[in-house]
């Protein structure tokens, strides 16, 4: 059988970790379980230690998730967001995916935690989008064939968008397959901002990446989240006519 290790990036997840390192330990009782802070000021540390092997490494998605490949011994790399719940038939769908020496990784289909036309519609375009341009996101649960990751030297150290980058070097490489188990991410984060809004932020984010605007530039504006230009010029007017 196949050695898959997962890995799991955290940064202040109290509020997630242990129900998220109980499940995968309960669903995945034979696989590596690396849980990787990157400076965590809360108690997410703390709880994780006894469900999983913790190290620590520098802030940033990418090093932290080539931090815990360095720590792992699996020969499949697995990576896992902790506010997403993993559909326990995936391992065995990735072991049978990566018998085939063509297979470099993939994710798995996602779906969202509630079920809204807008979380819908974001699904299924990330799921085709994952099909059809082989491009997929860390909340596809995304895994990796060891040879291929070191080969490529692991995840490149961008600020924002390593693992679209990664999976397109992977794909250039190899054959990347998306498969039936579903990856249940968080919807939290699009339904405080808005889900049309954040989708339609999200591809003006991946256009910047593609027009060639620096990562950290394109993160800083992640972080700011979404804004409403018309808002702000109200704003203005309305502070000019006072």
């Amino acid at each position: 059988m196949t050695p898959v290790s997962i890995i799991v990036p955290v940064l202040n997840e109290a509020a997630t970790i242990e129900e998220a390192v109980s499940r995968l330990c309960r669903d995945f009782p034979d696989c590596e379980l690396i849980v990787v802070d990157g400076g965590s000021t809360d108690t997410t540390v703390e709880l994780a230690t006894g469900h999983a092997t913790v190290v620590t490494s520098e802030r940033g998605r990418a090093r932290q998730m080539n931090e815990g490949a360095r720590h792992a011994s699996g020969d499949i790399l697995w990576f896992v967001h902790a506010d997403t719940a993993v559909d326990p038939g995936a391992l065995a769908q990735i072991r049978a995916a990566v018998a085939d020496p063509a297979v470099v990784g993939g994710g798995l289909t996602l779906r969202f935690d509630h079920r809204t036309a807008a979380l819908d519609y974001l699904a299924w375009t990330s799921n085709a989008r994952a099909r059809r341009l082989h491009h997929i996101f860390g909340d596809q649960a995304m895994f990796i064939r060891r040879t291929a990751f070191d080969a490529l030297g692991g995840f490149p150290d961008l600020a924002i968008m390593e693992d679209l980058e990664m999976s397109r070097r992977l794909h250039r490489r190899g054959r990347l397959c998306l498969l039936p188990a579903t990856s249940t991410a968080s919807s939290r984060r699009l339904v405080a901002h808005g889900t049309w809004r954040m989708i339609a932020f999200m591809q003006y984010l991946k256009l910047l990446y593609f027009a060639g605007v620096k990562p950290e530039a394109i993160r800083a504006r992640y972080v700011a989240g979404p804004r409403l230009l018309g808002t702000r010029r109200t704003k203005t007017t309305a502070r000019h006519h006072s």
